[in-house]
């Protein structure tokens, strides 16, 4: 890889957390992406349990890739500039159990899926990863140049035809 050009992708494990809830008869746990960490388990590594009691189970989801593009550098800079900059985890259920599909830090991406009803879950953004971002997105932004729109004054109107 050039030197010169920085690093797209990013590995992290996504950590899903199950709570039991008591009282509810309509759903007795519930799911949430918790965190992602850097990624240093070898490839294909499964999944692993890394907490478990009865109220609480939480489970590391090794595998994952958070992946700059061009074209999301404005939602990168929308992100780390927020108050609380994220990690937007996709994730569906599959056998009763949350598996992470996939992950972006573009505040753009985020909100998209979250559009389209899909299960997304905003978890901090490991501070380490912002200058990554912030040099990215400052090489490939370029902000939209907004054309002035054009009125017709009112000494135009006598102009256009208006014999009134």
């Amino acid at each position: 890889m050039n030197a010169s050009r920085p690093a797209t992708v990013y590995p992290v494990t996504v950590i899903m957390e199950c709570k039991a809830l008591a009282g509810n008869r309509w759903q007795t746990v519930q799911w949430e992406a918790k965190g992602v960490v850097r990624d240093t388990a070898p490839a294909g590594s499964a999944e692993q349990v890394i907490e478990r009691s009865d109220q609480l189970t939480r489970i590391a989801f090794p595998g994952h890739e958070i992946r700059l593009y061009r074209d999301e550098a404005e939602g990168y800079l929308l992100n780390i500039t927020s108050p609380d900059p994220k990690v937007f985890v996709l994730w569906r259920m599959e056998d009763e159990v949350a598996r992470p599909q996939r992950v972006t830090v573009s505040y753009h991406e985020g909100v998209r899926w979250m559009d389209s009803d899909e299960s997304v879950d905003g978890v901090p953004l490991p501070p380490e990863l912002v200058p990554w971002m912030r040099e990215f997105a400052t090489l490939h932004y370029t902000p939209e140049v907004k054309k002035a729109k054009r009125y017709a004054s009112s000494k135009d109107k006598g102009r256009m035809g208006n014999s009134g």
